[in-house]
């Protein structure tokens, strides 16, 4: 049975985007220039402005627009770079969705749901790699209701193994649901609830989704705002890129943050952009409808670093590891990282499992071969988790955040936490470039927090863990 979205609005005015953009074509490279100077000023752009950034064609103002992208980028996040894994619960799902290997209509899909002790397996595998930070994914079936959810939550959150091994921060991906069951999600201290909305233009949905509660594009349309009023401060929003018009998608996916922060004071807290890739038995992910190459994908990530600075730009290991480091560069603040899409992946011996797995993946690094990469490029891996525990969430986070202020934690606390990856998970060659890392880093601390790292440093070296500011 379909929940009833009478009294919801469709704030997506599709004609309002599409003339928008329609007044933006051809734009004169001044006033390209112009908006791209704005920009580097970090406070954002508007929907017009963007869509000039958007109908860009010369390939001079691609670079002007990477550059300034890359200016935003290392002003708000120098070069901390969050890590996290995403940890499959289900597969079970009732939609049926074009594009998924999900799809219920998948007879040769096998599906799973974990049981508590299978969770506690996968997450102790996930914490022995030295992970900190989980995204836990579920298939929306309507018979995985919101207690379940946060029963498989606590699990997450009270299985510590060896070492330092424990799970700081559980992020959550599911159906949307009520408020109510919001409610019992963000009781057992969920950090970010994430529901992507796939394609904005509502034409499009209800061809790619052919049944199943996904089906009600109002529903999901406003699942993060039954989320916010449920308490959870922290939301992630997402297109599905390749089903539809790359251009329409960003301004929605812009006019759907606006709508957050107009009704609630903050937007979403981070932002998705997967491309389409190959699932089992689904010829539209091998097909998309809309392709997007890579010269494209790039300026989408660099557009939406000057549209919302503040806000987190996630990248999964559904692009291959060459394009990952290039687009840490202009935009990318948080990537997954030695990721498997399906339920039981990281405690099973095996590693290509395409009966079971949501789709496929391109980066197969480990965790520990994706960070020696990284920190090789001049990145600091981070997995603080303080300001999500010590409150520093939604409306505070971003005012802290558009004030500066956010940096005198953030480069200390990515400091602490690599520290203890690497004297607890670290491969010799990794812990050797690592510490490295952190010894160039630590000059890099705010004058005043400097002494407190290097001393805070020396007590995880003696055995100490989860310090933080």
């Amino acid at each position: 049975m379909q929940p009833d979205t009478s009294e919801l609005e469709n704030f997506i005015n599709e004609q309002a985007i599409n003339n928008t953009l329609e007044h933006a074509a051809n734009p004169d490279r001044a006033n390209v220039l112009e908006i791209l100077s704005k920009a580097r000023e970090a406070k954002g752009l508007t929907l017009e402005e963007t869509a000039t950034l958007l109908q860009v064609t010369d390939p001079e103002l691609d670079e002007e627009l990477f550059a300034a992208a890359r200016d935003v980028k290392n002003a708000i996040y120098g070069n901390r770079l969050v890590l996290f894994a995403p940890m499959y619960i289900t597969n079970e799902c009732g939609n049926s969705c074009l594009y998924c290997g999900f799809n219920v209509t998948n007879k040769d899909l096998t599906r799973r749901t974990l049981s508590p002790e299978e969770i506690r397996s996968d997450v102790i595998a996930l914490e022995e790699q030295g992970h900190k930070r989980l995204l836990l994914v579920y298939g929306e079936h309507p018979k995985l209701k919101a207690d379940w959810i946060a029963e498989t939550v606590q699990t997450v959150y009270d299985t510590v193994s060896e070492k330092s091994g424990e799970i700081r921060r559980v992020n959550v991906n599911c159906a949307p649901l009520s408020v109510e069951g919001f409610r019992k999600l963000q009781e057992v201290g969920i950090g970010t609830y994430q529901c992507f909305q796939e394609t904005y233009h509502e034409k499009t949905y209800d061809s790619v989704h052919k049944g199943g509660v996904k089906k009600n594009f109002l529903w999901r349309l406003h699942a993060l705002h039954r989320a916010m009023e449920a308490g959870i401060e922290d939301v992630g929003m997402g297109a599905l890129f390749g089903l539809y018009d790359y251009k329409f998608e960003i301004l929605a996916l812009l006019t759907h943050a606006q709508d957050l922060e107009n009704k609630f004071g903050v937007g979403p807290h981070t932002i998705s952009f997967p491309r389409l890739e190959p699932a089992l038995n689904a010829d539209m992910a091998y097909n998309p409808p809309c392709p997007i190459d890579d010269m494209t994908f790039k300026r989408i990530v660099a557009i939406l670093r000057l549209a919302v600075p503040y806000t987190g730009l996630i990248l999964s290991t559904r692009e291959s590891a060459v394009l990952r480091r290039e687009l840490l560069d202009i935009g990318v603040s948080q990537i997954s990282a030695g990721s498997r899409t399906y339920p039981g992946a990281y405690s099973d011996p095996e590693y290509d499992r395409p009966e079971v797995q949501q789709f496929c993946i391109s980066d197969n690094r480990s965790l520990d071969e994706v960070i020696r990469d990284i920190v090789d490029a001049g990145y600091l891996p981070s997995w603080c988790t303080a300001c999500y525990r010590l409150g520093r969430t939604g409306e505070h986070f971003m005012d802290l955040a558009k004030r500066g202020f956010i940096q005198q934690y953030c480069l200390p606390n990515s400091l602490l936490t690599f520290q203890e990856y690497l004297e607890d998970y670290a491969s010799e060659s990794t812990r050797k470039a690592g510490k490295v890392c952190i010894t160039n880093e630590v000059d890099n601390c705010p004058v005043e927090r400097r002494s407190v790292v290097e001393s805070r440093l020396k007590r995880i070296e003696q055995g100490e863990r989860d310090l933080y500011l």
